[in-house]
């Protein structure tokens, strides 16, 4: 294309062409709403192959669509002339005389108003993978597109290298040096700098802060990130977010050694508190969480859990759902009576687990924490429709699924007998499908609609693990070591200042103490 840009677009700019191209825009490229995506994903197919991938445009002039990676756009183009085509994933126009993507002011002008509209009525769950996150959430309208200064440029201009991030990177990775038995921390820090969008929300310095001190755990940990992606290679010495723990989680003070998991509830809390100056309230509306907040943190990590209590003479149920930032499972070998479900002993697979005789896997207590549990007659409830004390059942289900679930297997066991960790190995899968635990699915069951064939087009309940944090030793004396996924298939063990290459074999053979997975169609990397 000339310097003086593309004089094709001339031709097309007749008649109604604006209102035409908004259409476009706001059927095929931007869908904001559930009918147009659905319209999308049925109507977006190569009028030559059928297929709906290859890089899929469509005509600007006439209603075809075709492949860009086999031509079949190309072959239309030149039998009708029809010489500007728009890319249908990421909106740009292409000029098959020109042999490019054009830039023109007015078209670009109008694919801006329409993608801002798209933002708006997007919700959390229906963002396309290649879209920011941030932008699905409201944010869009506060934290708009990067678009380069004159200086960033000017940068450009003189480095036109492109730097890739190959398979083999080892940027992120970091060790922590142990301040004194602070394995706990470490672990932890190291979940958090791999969850996909934690990651990108403090690598683009979305953080705000609002707090006269210094003593703000969001800054610290946005420098973290910064230390982490930095490219250097030596151990990182986290002793200022160690003082900012002590200083803002009193209880986890001093240098015993302390519970991982309750380290990560903690280190969630202060940065929950701490994350005011980054909350959003675009016209006075609630954040789509539980929690009613906009902070990143409750924004990534909160979901709802929905308890129903029935009533057992009238069937009435009550129904509260709550915030949760993990899900805390009873295993096998606990003072707890463990419901031996399933399809354990026979062989067969359930969310991609083998499941070997004996063995027990993170479906079977996840079966197990959403199965009716009768409460007996000492602690009956007074049910509103009887107006007196009755017996009752209660079931816990998922009414609201976070970005990043996080399942703590209970291995620690306190009671005023004993104190014991508990050994049993759970098997857990890479890819996990939390559509059996939803409410939705409860209530689908309850009115016999429920079907286990999962809808291809929304995939919205499905996980890939990305952290295991595990514990080695005793209860008293022991130490915590990690697990994190680098790229697809690719995991690293992190064990303080020391950080190796692991196999998938290596992950899924752990133990397992604590479990981070992501929602597959949030991540992209």
């Amino acid at each position: 294309m000339s310097p003086a840009g593309c004089s094709h677009v001339n031709g097309y700019k007749v008649d109604n062409w604006k209102q035409n191209l908004r259409v476009i825009y706001q059927c095929f490229v931007w869908s904001g709403t559930a009918e147009t995506r659905r319209r999308k994903a049925k109507s977006c197919i190569c009028h030559m192959c059928g297929a709906h991938l290859n890089r899929l445009h469509s005509c600007l002039y006439c209603v075809f669509f075709g492949c860009f990676t086999k031509k079949h756009i190309h072959e239309h183009a030149k039998n009708k002339r029809h010489n500007l085509a728009i890319d249908l994933l990421y909106g740009g126009i292409y000029c098959f005389v020109c042999q490019d993507y054009i830039y023109d002011k007015d078209m670009e002008q109008i694919a801006k108003e329409e993608q801002r509209k798209a933002w708006k009525l997007l919700s959390v769950i229906s963002v396309p993978s290649h879209l920011c996150f941030f932008m699905s959430t409201g944010i869009g309208e506060k934290y708009t597109t990067w678009e380069p200064t004159k200086r960033e440029l000017e940068l450009l201009r003189h480095n036109p290298k492109r730097r890739k991030i190959t398979t083999n990177c080892t940027i992120g990775l970091r060790g922590l040096i142990n301040l004194g038995n602070t394995c706990f921390m470490n672990c932890i820090v190291q979940a958090l700098t791999h969850t996909p969008l934690l990651r990108d929300f403090f690598l683009s310095d979305r953080h705000k802060c609002e707090m006269q001190s210094n003593s703000c755990l969001v800054c610290e940990m946005s420098q973290l990130f910064q230390e982490f992606y930095s490219g250097h290679r030596s151990p990182h010495i986290p002793f200022r977010l160690l003082h900012l723990v002590w200083t803002h989680a009193r209880h986890l003070a001093g240098y015993e050694q302390q519970d991982a998991h309750e380290f990560l509830i903690a280190a969630l809390d202060v940065l929950h508190r701490h994350c005011k100056g980054d909350t959003t309230h675009d016209n006075g509306k609630k954040a789509n969480n539980p929690n009613h907040c906009n902070c990143i943190i409750d924004q990534i990590f909160t979901g709802g859990l929905q308890s129903d209590v029935t009533c057992q003479v009238c069937h009435g149920v009550s129904t509260t759902i709550d915030p949760f930032w993990d899900i805390s499972l009873d295993l096998p070998g606990s003072s707890t009576p463990f419901w031996p479900l399933s399809p354990g002993g026979d062989g067969s697979t359930v969310n991609g687990e083998s499941h070997l005789s004996g063995s027990t896997t993170l479906t079977d207590c996840l079966r197990r924490f959403t199965r009716p549990e009768h409460l007996g007659s000492s602690a009956k409830i007074k049910c509103g429709g009887c107006h007196s004390y009755q017996e009752s059942t209660k079931q816990l289900t998922m009414k609201k699924l976070p970005i990043v679930a996080c399942f703590h297997l209970k291995r620690f066991e306190h009671s005023a007998k004993l104190r014991r960790k508990i050994t049993t190995y759970v098997s857990f899968p890479l890819e996990l499908d939390m559509t059996p635990f939803m409410a939705s699915s409860k209530e689908s069951r309850m009115n016999g609609q429920y079907q286990q064939t999962v809808d291809v087009l929304n995939n919205d309940n499905k996980y890939s693990l990305f952290a295991v944090v595990n514990h080695q030793g005793t209860l008293e004396s022991g130490h915590y070591t990690s697990f994190i996924r680098q790229h697809k298939d690719q995991w690293f063990k992190c064990d303080d200042a020391i950080i190796t290459k692991a196999s998938i074999k290596d992950v899924l053979d752990s133990e397992g103490y604590l479990l981070f997975y992501h929602k597959q169609f949030l991540e992209y990397e």
